[in-house]
């Protein structure tokens, strides 16, 4: 038989074992019929796959963080009431909604049973239900519920959401708004609130981005060392960059989750601080100062509450220690790197 010839043996053959044989064909890429002016744009592709790993991976980060605190146990994380474990609401389940609750289950070691869902299709999260999260239609119901809540809605819903949301809100929920096109400041007026973080990203390093191609499953993808290191919020080496607002940003909603648990400010830094120190054993001492300047604060005293929406477009005093202190944004990069590597032990339930 020739060798060019297939038996019918070889027609029966598993897609798994069949080969691409046009796979390093040039004549075959999609770039080979663009011109040098349309290859200038071919990092677009990049674009989505690369905001999702990144826009996941950084809430998966702040809800670690969160976890990592050790805050005491007593009179629960919501204002509601319940066993003391912090609660989580996703309103939207679109692309970014899914991925996200893929993540957070497979990442931040929150339970099951604390995730909660908000959808107009409640139906469409039946895989998420069976492992125990609750999917329902009702923003108001979930607004007061959730210690942190996730905004995966369409920019053009943001408004009627906002309006929904806006009475219910407990004032030490956190909000973590994805939509775009709406700034921070103008996301706090629609809400009445001012616990809210919003990533900015940008694409900076064209060539950089080429690393986001690799992506084919979230949940897989965010075991890639490789990925967790271009994502992290304080490198560029994956192109895309949040910037150093978002991460001062975060560690003044650490400091007000310990303001809303009633700990003094001596006990609030050595809780963020042992997070740091467990994660980068050079971590540098944070201190009241870098957080509100030179404003007086007795240790037995409880931080003030800090407003995030002007954390995000005003200079504070810990966004000018984190620009001139190069270690502690080593210190930061590693517990990045060390809590999103570090695998979820928490049981489906």
């Amino acid at each position: 038989m020739s060798r060019y010839t297939s038996s019918p043996s070889d027609c029966r053959r598993s897609p798994e074992k069949m080969m691409d044989v046009s796979a390093d064909l040039i004549s075959c890429s999609f770039e080979a019929e663009l011109t040098e002016e349309e290859k200038e744009f071919t990092f677009l592709r990049t674009r989505a796959p690369g905001l999702t790993f990144c826009g996941c991976a950084h809430a998966a980060f702040l809800c670690k963080l969160v976890h990592s605190l050790n805050l005491p146990a007593d009179g629960g994380w919501s204002a509601s009431g319940g066993d003391g474990d912090l609660r989580v609401g996703i309103l939207g389940m679109g692309q970014m909604g899914k991925q996200l609750l893929h993540t957070l289950l497979d990442k931040s070691g929150i339970k099951p049973s604390h995730i909660k869902v908000s959808s107009r299709r409640p139906e469409s999260a039946v895989e998420f239900t069976r492992a125990g999260v609750e999917c329902f239609f009702d923003n108001r119901r979930l607004a007061a519920w959730a210690d942190v809540l996730f905004l995966c809605c369409l920019p053009s819903h943001l408004l009627k959401v906002c309006a929904h949301l806006r009475a219910h809100l407990s004032t030490r929920s956190l909000v973590y708004s994805f939509p775009t096109g709406v700034p921070v400041s103008r996301l706090a007026q629609l809400l009445g609130h001012d616990f809210i973080l919003k990533p900015q990203y940008d694409f900076i390093a064209r060539d950089a981005a080429d690393v986001w191609l690799s992506c084919t499953r979230l949940t897989k993808d965010l075991r890639d060392p490789l990925l967790i290191e271009a994502s992290c919020p304080l490198t560029t080496s994956g192109g895309i960059s949040v910037g150093l607002t978002w991460v001062s940003a975060v560690l003044y909603s650490l400091l007000n989750i310990c303001t809303s648990r009633g700990l003094d400010s001596s006990d609030a830094l050595s809780l963020i601080n042992a997070v740091l120190k467990e994660k980068c054993a050079n971590a540098v001492e944070l201190d009241a100062r870098n957080f509100i300047g030179a404003a007086p604060l007795r240790t037995d005293e409880p931080f003030p509450w800090i407003s995030l929406t002007d954390v995000q477009t005003k200079e504070t005093p810990l966004l000018r220690f984190l620009s001139s202190s190069r270690p502690t944004q080593q210190c930061l990069s590693a517990a990045y790197k060390s809590l999103l590597c570090q695998e979820n032990t928490t049981a489906a339930i």
